[in-house]
């Protein structure tokens, strides 16, 4: 079995996954898919862009009863950012049939707007522990008539400190119920948690290594000092479109995003001490093009599913070889080459040791050796983005379409279609990706203009 044909789905289903371009299951859809259906509890083990969203979206989303209109379905996620993805990937799937309701409800929003969409019912609901059970112990959310509970990166959910409200939260689920639990580790944690709230679980463990010719990966000798140095001279070589940087704390995010900007290279940093407005924009700005260079902790980027991603780089090794794993594993999808970078500072060649004995590799530490026959300014030139990001205060709550600003901007604005990038939606705000060249007058018709027979607020971020 490898095809979404092979599964007992709906022929809409087939069609909708079809549209999207899903026409071979991954290993993670292929060994879980069949046994959600069947309403079996599942513990699975898969790393980051496996396509485990769709795995149990697909599972849930079949088995949902569209004409009962209750919450069926509740996914647990670790952040913000997680939860806004998988939101929209669920949407994405839910396409093949009408009026299914999915809500979002995680912290740093205003609970009156959320208590709103709850009062209105929903099929699933998709947040973040903290939210989720303030919004049960307040009794703005009912899950008596919940079928399956989704647990999405349960050990980082841990890491966090969430298992005790994840425990409190799974009490005001039916007992009789299907609990869905996807890990990119199985730390013994994760086993204890499972045991506790799952009946007799079918095992899924996906392999976490990456194929040598999928990623080349290199580890480079550095001192502290020339870190920031070498950051840049491996942007101007290699001219990757996106570049995520790993560092262990949110010190580290800061004082590189700090450094890199100064240097002229467009960077933008992702880390805890954000609020969840400015983590979404960085997000958002990363995706769309907006800027080429993203400095993210691990906790910060859990989830994180960016397309074309060509350089990860180790500003700091992490201290846990699959914490290692996981991030390179970012880069080098659909087949394509990708390229992981760790720096390795004076002290630490052991922990390159580890990797080889755990990925069973035999990477050497090298001493950087990069062609500096370049021009400085041209080179430094290249590393801007080409696109830059505008937002309305206006979104799917208002009713506002991707069609509509795409509308406005070329009909009213004159702008050519290829010169509009991206356009993401959230519930009170829409960002739209423009080229450089065109964003002053992007901004005048967003600004200016009235869409839907309304005045919005645009913001220019750069």
């Amino acid at each position: 079995m490898n095809s979404f044909t092979d599964l007992s789905i709906s022929g809409d289903m087939l069609k909708n996954l079809d549209d999207l371009n899903y026409k071979i299951m991954t290993p993670v859809q292929e060994e879980s898919i069949p046994f959600i259906l069947d309403g079996r509890d599942v513990l699975a083990r898969a790393k980051t862009g496996s396509g485990k969203t769709a795995a149990f979206g697909i599972g849930i989303l079949e088995n949902l009863d569209v004409e009962r209109f209750r919450v069926q379905s509740l996914v647990l996620c670790p952040t913000h950012e997680l939860a806004e993805q998988v939101a929209g990937e669920l949407r994405r799937i839910a396409r093949f049939r009408h009026n299914i309701k999915i809500v979002k409800i995680t912290g740093g929003l205003p609970m009156h707007k959320q208590v709103l969409s709850l009062s209105h019912q929903a099929h699933i609901v998709v947040g973040t522990p903290g939210r989720v059970l303030k919004h049960l112990e307040r009794e703005n959310l009912d899950l008596c008539e919940v079928k399956s509970v989704v647990l999405d990166e349960a050990d980082r959910m841990l890491d966090m400190g969430f298992v005790d409200q994840i425990k409190a939260i799974l009490r005001f689920a039916p007992a009789q119920r299907q609990t869905l639990c996807f890990s990119a580790t199985f730390p013994d944690e994760i086993l204890a948690l499972s045991s506790s709230v799952m009946k007799n679980p079918k095992m899924v463990t996906v392999e976490t290594q990456h194929k040598a010719s999928v990623i080349v990966q290199k580890f480079y000798a550095v001192n502290s000092g020339e870190k920031c140095d070498l950051v840049i001279d491996l942007l101007i070589k290699y001219a990757p479109e996106s570049t995520i940087i790993f560092c262990n704390t949110k010190d580290c995010c800061r004082r590189v995003a700090s450094e890199l900007n100064k240097r002229g290279v467009h960077s933008l940093a992702l880390h805890g001490d954000l609020d969840s407005k400015e983590r979404t924009e960085a997000i958002i700005r990363f995706s769309n093009k907006s800027s080429k260079v993203l400095i993210a902790t691990d906790v910060a980027a859990r989830g994180l599913d960016i397309d074309d991603l060509a350089l990860v780089i180790n500003y700091d090794l992490p201290f846990e070889t699959e914490t290692y794993v996981h991030r390179i594993g970012r880069t080098g999808r659909a087949g394509k080459e990708g390229l992981a970078v760790s720096m390795v500072k004076p002290g630490e060649d052991f922990r390159v040791k580890e990797i080889n004995e755990f990925s069973k590799s035999n990477y050497a530490v090298e001493e950087p050796i990069l062609d500096k026959n370049f021009d400085s300014a041209t080179s430094q030139a290249s590393l801007n983005p080409s696109m830059i990001t505008l937002s309305i205060n206006g979104g799917r709550k208002n009713k506002i379409s991707a069609g509509d600003i795409l509308g406005a901007l070329t009909a009213e604005g004159g702008i050519d279609g290829s010169d509009i990038g991206k356009i993401d939606r959230m519930d009170f705000i829409t960002f739209v990706a423009v080229r450089r060249e065109v964003a002053e007058r992007a901004f005048k018709v967003l600004d200016q203009k009235n869409i839907k027979g309304r005045s919005f607020l645009a913001i220019l971020h750069d």
